[in-house]
């Protein structure tokens, strides 16, 4: 059987201009005219196609770059948010009511977690937090009331994988629903493929690439993503999260060349990964063989895209790590900045940044160093000179 190939199901999505652009256009329209008042009642209650009604619910634009992420990541349907967060807090709270318990891996992105510690608690919603790539953890910790599974494919910051189709197996026995968020990699895991009932994006990141803008988006069956919208009860409808359509037509743009760039990500973070080794610096890298999740990643993976661009080295101390990507920002290695999925390198000092929201014992629970550096490797042409800068910074800072 032919493997599912996203950059060839993104490239048959053929959306051209009403007047015969090679790009669609961009409808910059709130609400929408109709023929006739039966339509709009019609419409209203989801009963057409091809008319749109207001564009907190579909817009044309929004409903491109959606059927290009359905195509992408080989689901039904898709629906895109004015952020990643948007996305996640509307899938959840769509699958979870005041009574209903939701598992959780504990190594999340920040905001995520202070969204399942601190917030849903006040609608009734209780949670546990596992490290969900222990699966008779995640079997232990689920309830009769259990109505979600939520993990990150590749965790953030730690790098770890995901055990997708062992995860919906668990699901799967308790009727729940598995959410994954596949923000680390777009088009490595085939995630819906792999057994995700729900999977989410921070279009922010590796899908737009140019860290211009800020979205979401929410890729699963049709059945779901119209329940989400529906202008009664849905979730996302009524909440509101919605894109606008200039960022809506940019980011589509940008997906069509989201293969290539994974490509290269994957092939610098590599290079970057090996050299550090090659100098006894210990680099947590999926990609390598000592990896802990090396064999798992390749079971599951699109080897053809690579291990992914994120890279995170131990530097013992937050001081040193400060030092560090200070020094490494002067010498023009990439920015001292959050996020991750930019042409430029990133890094950060996760547990001080963007997983700061998880208490300091938590962190040390998880193995999160205070000096842990995560890199979000960039697009660089001469990634050996990317490299040489690297470890004079680290030479700088008498870590070798």
């Amino acid at each position: 059987m032919k493997k599912f190939d996203p950059a060839m199901a993104i490239n048959a999505v053929a959306e051209t201009s009403t007047e015969r652009g090679v790009n669609p256009s961009i409808n910059d329209s709130a609400t929408f005219c109709f023929p006739y008042g039966q339509t709009m009642t019609d419409t209203f209650h989801g009963e057409t196609e091809g008319f749109f009604l207001y564009s907190r619910h579909w817009n044309p634009s929004n409903l491109a770059l959606s059927k290009a992420l359905a195509a992408m990541e080989g689901t039904e349907a898709a629906w895109v948010t004015a952020s990643g967060m948007g996305a996640i807090t509307c899938a959840l709270l769509h699958c979870a009511k005041k009574g209903d318990h939701i598992v959780a891996s504990t190594t999340v992105y920040g905001g995520t977690y202070a969204f399942l510690k601190n917030y849903v608690g006040r609608f009734g919603i209780d949670v546990t937090f596992v490290d969900t790539t222990n699966l008779e953890q995640v079997k232990e910790a689920c309830k009769p009331n259990t109505t979600v599974i939520y993990t990150e494919t590749m965790s953030n910051p730690l790098l770890r994988i995901a055990n997708v189709p062992g995860l919906r197996k668990i699901a799967d026995s308790l009727g729940a629903k598995l959410i994954i968020d596949n923000t680390f990699t777009p088009m490595i895991f085939p995630a819906y493929h792999l057994g995700a009932h729900i999977v989410v994006y921070s279009m922010t990141k590796f899908i737009n690439g140019k860290n211009d803008c800020v979205a979401g988006a929410i890729c699963a069956d049709s059945e779901f993503i119209n329940s989400m919208i529906d202008v009664n009860n849905g979730t996302a409808m009524l909440l509101g999260p919605v894109l606008d359509s200039f960022r809506s037509t940019s980011i589509l743009k940008n997906l069509y060349t989201l293969h290539i760039r994974m490509q290269q990500h994957s092939k610098n973070a590599m290079y970057l990964a090996e050299k550090f080794n090659s100098i006894g610096i210990k680099a947590n890298y999926p990609g390598l063989e000592d990896h802990i999740d090396h064999k798992l990643m390749k079971s599951q993976m699109n080897e053809k895209f690579g291990f992914g661009g994120m890279i995170a080295i131990d530097l013992i101390t937050t001081e040193r790590a400060n030092q560090f990507m200070e020094i490494m920002q002067n010498k023009g290695v990439g920015y001292l900045a959050v996020s991750l999925g930019y042409f430029r390198t990133l890094f950060s000092c996760s547990g001080k940044s963007t997983s700061s929201e998880l208490p300091e014992d938590v962190q040390k629970e998880m193995g999160m160093s205070e000096g842990l550096v995560r890199y979000s490797v960039g697009l660089d042409n001469d990634i050996e000179y990317t490299f040489e800068q690297i470890k004079d910074a680290l030479k700088e800072v008498d870590f070798i």
